[in-house]
């Protein structure tokens, strides 16, 4: 069973900038694809960022392109969010996730077969 654990959640100011990280239990080889998501109360959970594990390649959703970036470690054991440029609607409670299948990039968080725990990231104006 993959474990994912984040961190690095926290409250900054908007223009500011936080780096949010996902701690895999086991190498991450095998998931094809990790990913970030957002959720909001009262909203469904937006994908963010997915980077493709064996390539490195990454899509973005239209929202965060140009300031948010999703980064792995050498080992695929890591996966990062650096957000930076943070705005009013970026605050939300955000999940590292894992998708083991696949042949193509998707923000669909269905696809996704596990999850970590979400940290919680604030935005003051």
């Amino acid at each position: 069973q993959l474990q994912l654990v984040e961190s690095g959640g926290g409250s900054v100011q908007a223009g500011g900038s936080l780096t949010l990280s996902c701690a895999a239990s086991r190498d991450i080889y095998s998931r094809k694809y990790m990913g970030w998501f957002r959720q909001t109360p009262g909203k469904g959970r937006e994908g963010v960022a997915v980077i493709h594990t064996a390539s490195g390649g990454t899509v973005y959703a239209g929202s965060v392109k140009g300031r948010f970036t999703i980064s792995q470690d050498n080992a695929k054991t890591m996966v990062y969010l650096q957000m930076n440029n943070l705005r009013p609607e970026d605050p939300a409670m955000y999940y590292c996730a894992a998708r083991t299948g696949g042949y193509s990039f998707s923000m669909a968080f269905y696809e996704y077969n596990y999850w970590g725990q979400g940290t919680q990231v604030t935005v003051s104006s």
